[in-house]
């Protein structure tokens, strides 16, 4: 009979939206957190607390901390992310494990941890984290890149946790986050612009974003299946430069969604199928904002 292998301790450093998720996935997935780590400030004090006691965590601030686990996981804004390695730095770090979550940081940001012992990598899930919502983690892309044994504890967490790994290299790091970007802030950016023109159609902002949930639903459903060639549509596949122009002079009321709407056209023109191909370049060149 096979022994079940350990899995290690955790201690969470940030109980924000990210900490929370991680680990209130990892609590379930069978792993021990040992320690919740805020800043010493009221509200964060109060926020490790309370995750604490939902994943049965001791929970401390920045003085108190033991960092007694095997993995210690940084869950702080990006710009924190060598000051917290820097303020933690004076512990025994040999034989520990250190992870931060920086999607553009490479695992040098930890760099002081591991000059005293310690092997690091940036593990980076794929998600949207948001106040009041903590997604589920199964099926989400981690991104990794670090020291071969912290990669290897970060692929068994990914796994354990039912997501996925990609391995990154240290370069590939700043444009993996240009596409995560990409795919949600900006997307949400998109979404946010196409409220404001929708109101230059009389359509109010909560009732735009009710009626563009079906198209958007089926959109990204025949993305998914058919691909981003079979999956376009509308005048810029058609080629009609004239619809096009009419878009454009109405746009002129919201420059920042026109702008928008014509760099997506050059993107469309640039990856997607389009007739007329040369007249529609000829068209969205010619824009001056």
């Amino acid at each position: 009979m096979l022994r079940a292998v350990k899995r290690p301790s955790v201690a969470i450093v940030g109980p924000g939206r990210l900490g929370t998720a991680l680990a209130q996935s990892l609590n379930p997935a069978g792993y021990d957190l040992a320690e919740i780590i805020s800043r010493p400030e009221r509200k964060s004090v109060a926020a490790a607390r309370a995750l604490a006691r939902r994943v049965g965590a001791r929970s401390s601030h920045t003085r108190s901390a033991r960092l007694e686990a095997d993995l210690i996981w940084f869950c702080v804004p990006d710009s924190k992310i060598a000051e917290a390695a820097r303020e933690y730095s004076g512990r025994d770090w040999k034989g520990k494990i250190a992870f931060h979550s920086s999607g553009v940081l490479t695992s040098d940001a930890l760099e002081l941890l591991r000059d005293r012992g310690a092997t690091v990598a940036s593990v980076h899930p794929l998600m949207t984290f948001v106040r009041t919502s903590v997604p589920d983690l199964s099926g989400v892309t981690f991104a990794v890149e670090g020291d071969p044994r912290a990669v290897r504890l970060a692929r068994r967490i990914v796994r354990d946790l039912g997501g996925e790994m990609l391995l990154l290299r240290k370069q590939d790091k700043q444009a993996y986050h240009a596409f995560a970007t990409m795919i949600c802030p900006l997307l949400v950016s998109l979404l946010a612009s196409t409220e404001r023109v929708a109101g230059l159609a009389g359509i109010p902002r909560q009732q735009a974003r009710r009626r563009m949930l079906p198209i958007l639903e089926q959109t990204l459903r025949n993305y998914s299946r058919l691909g981003p060639k079979k999956a376009f549509t509308g005048p810029l596949l058609r080629g009609d430069g004239e619809t096009i122009s009419l878009h454009l002079q109405t746009l002129t009321a919201l420059p920042a969604a026109r702008e928008a709407y014509v760099a997506l056209a050059k993107a469309a023109v640039e990856y997607l199928p389009t007739r007329h191909r040369s007249k529609l370049v000829a068209l969205v060149e010619s824009i001056n904002f």
